[in-house]
C-alpha cells in the first residue's frame, strides 16, 4: 500500500483538484439527470452565474467572514496557549480551574448568542466573541496534551545536564509540544470559520452567513450556494495556511511520524 510520504509533489496537487472536479461533475450530473429545480439544488453553471451577478457583494462578505475568522482565531490561539502553559505549570491551578473550563465548553455555543447580543449588541464583537469561545478549548487541550507528553528520558537528560526548570520548559517541553499544538490550531481555525458563519447567521451582520440567511427570503438558492462555496474556499485556504506554518515551524515532525 502506497504511503502518503511516497506521493510526488505533482500528485499531491493533482489528486485534490481531480477529486474536486469529479465531485462538481457528479453534482452537475445529478441536477441534469433528475431535473432538479434550481430552488432545491442549483447546477454549477447557475452558481457561477450568481457569482457573476454580484461579485462585489460576495467578496465583500467573504472578507468580513475571513476577518472575523482570523482575528477571533488569533485571540483564541493566544488565549488557549497561555491557558495551557498556566495549567501545565501548576497542578493546583489545573485542578482548580480545568473542571470549570470543561463544563463551560460543554455548553453549546450557539445557545450563548442571544446573551452575547444582549451584552455586546449586533456588531462584529459578538462574532469575535463566539469565534474565541469555540476555538479556545481545542487549542488549549491540544497544547496541554503536547506539554504533558514529554518522554521521561528527555527529562532525565536535562537533569543530568543540570538544566533549570525554565530552560527545560523552553528547550524540551515546548518544542516537543509543537506538533500537538498545531493539531489544536488546525482544528481551531476550522472551528473559527464555523463560529464566524454561525454568528453571521444569527446577528445578520456583514458576512457570508448573512447572505446565506437572506437568500431564504428571496429564494435565491444559487446565491446561497455561491456564498457556501466561498466559505469552503476560505476554509481550505486558512487550514492549509496553518499546515504550511506547521511545516515551517516543526519540519522535523514529519520525519519522526509514521
Amino acid at each position: 500500500m502506497t504511503g502518503r510520504q511516497n506521493l510526488s509533489p505533482g500528485a499531491r496537487v493533482a489528486l485534490p483538484i481531480t477529486g474536486t472536479v469529479l465531485a462538481i461533475a457528479l453534482w452537475w450530473l445529478v441536477t441534469v439527470v433528475f431535473d432538479v429545480r434550481t430552488l432545491f439544488l442549483p447546477s454549477p453553471p447557475e452558481v457561477v452565474d450568481a457569482f457573476r451577478r454580484q461579485p462585489a457583494y460576495l467578496f465583500e462578505a467573504a472578507w468580513a467572514t475571513l476577518w472575523g475568522t482570523l482575528v477571533g482565531f488569533g485571540l483564541a490561539a493566544v488565549g488557549g496557549i497561555v491557558a495551557a502553559l498556566l495549567l501545565t505549570s501548576s497542578r493546583l491551578i489545573e485542578q482548580a480551574t480545568l473542571p470549570m473550563i470543561v463544563a463551560f465548553n460543554a455548553v453549546p455555543k450557539v445557545s450563548l448568542i442571544p446573551l452575547l447580543i444582549l451584552w455586546i449588541g449586533y456588531d462584529a464583537r459578538t462574532k469575535l466573541t463566539l469565534v474565541v469561545l469555540i476555538a479556545f478549548f481545542p487549542v488549549m487541550i491540544a497544547t496541554m496534551a503536547g506539554l504533558t507528553s514529554t518522554p521521561t528520558d528527555l527529562y532525565e537528560l536535562t537533569r543530568s545536564l543540570s538544566a533549570s526548570r525554565l530552560k527545560t520548559y523552553l528547550k524540551v517541553r515546548l518544542p516537543w509540544a509543537l506538533p500537538q499544538l498545531f493539531v489544536g490550531l488546525k482544528l481551531g481555525i476550522t472551528l473559527s470559520l464555523i463560529g464566524a458563519v454561525v454568528a453571521e447567521l444569527q446577528t445578520l451582520n456583514q458576512g457570508l452567513g448573512a447572505i446565506i440567511y437572506n437568500t431564504q427570503q428571496s429564494f435565491d438558492t444559487p446565491l446561497a450556494f455561491a456564498a457556501i462555496t466561498l466559505t469552503g474556499v476560505i476554509g481550505i485556504s486558512v487550514f492549509y495556511a496553518v499546515v504550511v506554518a506547521e511545516r515551517l515551524a516543526v519540519p522535523w515532525a514529519r520525519k519522526i511520524s509514521a
